[in-house]
């Protein structure tokens, strides 16, 4: 708890402590069999704890303690596991910075001058700066994996519905084409193991019956077989930080020293996918769920851009996309995600082809026999206040949030002088508005952590675990 302080006093990383968890301590012998017996563990502010607010950053939302604890806050404490604060989030959520009028801005344990990332930024700054062992984070669009990258700390977005989602709270509900999930955060990937592997318990089945009932494979995890990966360094719509490439780069090196396939692969039509299937399906009603969420409220410097953007009136999204295709290529793409979906017949449109993209995505896969996925995950640590302006940052992870491919990223390496210098020579995909975002975005990072990303197929989640722990011990081997 004093190291938890601590860090907070710095990076003001924490929304509230639990002081249930002394209460906790009287008896907590009766779960000593549980695989977390005596693990104090930090939890996301949208996670339920019973008589605590899970506000999601946003004024409206404060003054209305959860009725009950959520399944994953039943299932720690069940396996012994202390949860004792919770931590910060960005206003309403859907961004990668982590500041909102309530709780302000969390700052990177690194870099004080550089943001946490987002939406589980307080998570990321805790364990980043030692004051937590392991957290509880969401992602849907990168949310666990991006803090995790920011703040030189690994973090796992299983398959959603691999864990239970009662009680996670989410900005607006019923939004069905990019699903969200739950997952941990920690320094190293057997504390993700560990934390998986008592998860996904029958007490956790008992629960919550709409999960399936899949214990932890521990074959499949230890397994040591050669891996054929895919690899992937630009996907056609963010060209990375030379950081970001460098790092993707020197893991296929080891990776291939170590025995392993590695062939080139990227999910197909990212370009297209990222505004037409994914902003289109989070944003189907045009933002209205959004907007009315924060009404009346204070609207935070780290989500402003994005708003201004949400409010504009239908007709000049749609006018202003019509009238920048000539100029920009990208804007116009996203303006139009964003005057929503107009009738149910085009919401099951939709839902079909975000279908069809994931059917089309792993007969890709299959045909290079793949079996995970190394790819760039956005790094280093930004400067604020750019996370809101710079879209771009979540088309490396959010994809793998439409295709519920589970996903998690380890750090490998640490931003040098000569990314520094050749990131003033970044040109990016389309030389737009958003490219010349980035190395604003990125520069002075020198030092800070640079982490990857390693994908598998739905509820291989177990094999995703075993690449990254593949990875992390081969970079630790080799010194960098």
């Amino acid at each position: 708890m004093e190291k938890t302080l601590a860090a907070h006093k710095k990076l003001n990383c924490c929304s509230e402590i639990l002081p249930e968890s002394f209460d906790q301590l009287k008896t907590l012998a009766s779960n000593k069999d549980g695989l977390l017996y005596g693990v104090p563990v930090s939890i996301k502010e949208n996670l339920e704890y019973k008589d605590h607010d899970t506000s999601c950053g946003v004024v409206v939302n404060l003054d209305r303690p959860a009725k009950r604890h959520s399944v994953i806050v039943e299932v720690l404490k069940r396996q012994g596991a202390v949860p004792f604060v919770k931590t910060n989030l960005p206003q309403a959520l859907l961004s990668y910075d982590c500041s909102n009028p309530i709780y302000g801005q969390t700052l990177n344990p690194h870099n004080l001058q550089k943001t946490s990332g987002g939406s589980s930024g307080g998570e990321g700054a805790l364990i980043g700066a030692g004051g937590s062992l392991l957290g509880i984070g969401s992602d849907i669009g990168g949310s666990i994996r991006i803090p995790a990258s920011f703040c030189g700390i690994c973090g796992f977005k299983p398959t959603s519905g691999r864990l239970s989602l009662q009680g996670l709270v989410p900005i607006y509900r019923g939004q069905k084409s990019v699903p969200s999930s739950p997952g941990p955060m920690a320094r190293d990937v057997d504390s993700l193991v560990l934390c998986m592997r008592a998860l996904l318990c029958d007490h956790m089945f008992a629960l919550d019956p709409t999960v399936p009932p899949l214990p932890f494979n521990d074959q499949i995890y230890q397994s040591s077989r050669p891996l054929t990966i895919g690899f992937l360094e630009n996907d056609g719509y963010t060209e990375g930080s030379p950081a970001m490439v460098r790092s993707v780069r020197e893991v296929k090196a080891l990776l291939e020293q170590a025995g392993h396939t590695l062939v080139p692969f990227c999910p197909p039509r990212i370009s297209q996918v990222l505004p037409e299937l994914l902003l289109k399906g989070v944003f189907a009603d045009g933002a209205t769920s959004m907007l009315r969420k924060l009404e009346g409220g204070p609207i935070d410097p780290c989500l402003a851009p994005q708003i201004r953007l949400y409010s504009l009136p239908l007709w000049l999204k749609k006018t202003l996309s019509f009238l920048l295709k000539p100029f920009t290529p990208r804007l116009p793409a996203v303006l139009r995600a964003l005057s929503g979906i107009s009738c149910v017949s085009d919401l099951w449109e939709h839902h079909a082809a975000v279908e069809d993209y994931i059917s089309e995505t792993i007969a890709a896969w299959r045909r290079s026999n793949l079996d995970v996925l190394l790819c760039p995950v956005l790094g280093p640590a930004f400067n604020f206040l750019y996370c809101g302006r710079f879209s771009g940052g979540i088309s490396y992870t959010m994809i793998y949030n439409l295709l519920n491919f589970p996903a998690g990223v380890v750090p490998v390496s640490r931003v040098t002088a000569a990314d520094e210098e050749n990131l003033k020579l970044y040109k990016g995909n389309f030389q737009d508005y958003m490219d010349k975002l980035l190395p604003q975005a990125a520069r002075g990072g020198q030092g800070l952590p640079v982490g990857v990303q390693c994908v598998a197929l739905p509820w291989q989640d177990e094999l995703c675990l075993r690449f990254m722990k593949e990875v992390e011990q081969l970079v630790a081997q080799s010194g960098k």
